[in-house]
């Protein structure tokens, strides 16, 4: 059972991290293993041709996968991105973006999982990464 709720965890967002407070990010889902997101889409997130950006969807990965890690372990503002491989699949539509990330493995000093990112309406993945979280000790 997550110890922080979406709603705890979106108000940490706008405390902790007021620059990602703007971007309208919902949590749909969330338990002991998965985080779903919406990221409404913005002209903010489009780059030429008329796709979603690269590091929009990176954004996404980190941040999603930041806050399932935050979802089990409580506020730990701290904890960091150790490892973050992303592969772009298919030009995202201009449209609001789906997250989905696992939580493969939560140790007491790394968090592994996985992330998959889809255009809203569509059934083909985006892209999809890899994440590792280092989680500070406890001193």
């Amino acid at each position: 059972m997550p110890v922080m709720s979406p709603a705890d965890l979106l108000k940490f967002l706008d405390e902790h991290f007021p620059q990602a407070a703007h971007l309208g990010l919902e949590i749909e889902h969330l338990d002991d293993r998965v985080i779903r997101l919406r990221l409404p889409m913005n002209d903010r997130h489009l780059r030429p041709g008329g796709t979603i950006s690269g590091p929009t969807l990176m954004w996404l990965v980190d941040c999603g996968f930041y806050l399932l890690i935050l979802g089990q372990l409580g506020p730990v503002a701290l904890a960091v991105t150790t490892n973050l491989n992303i592969n772009f699949m298919r030009k995202p539509e201009p449209a609001d973006l789906i997250g989905e990330g696992r939580l493969l493995k939560l140790g007491k000093t790394l968090a592994v999982g996985d992330f998959t990112i889809w255009s809203a309406g569509k059934d083909e993945p985006v892209a999809h990464a890899t994440v590792t979280y280092a989680i500070p000790s406890k001193r």
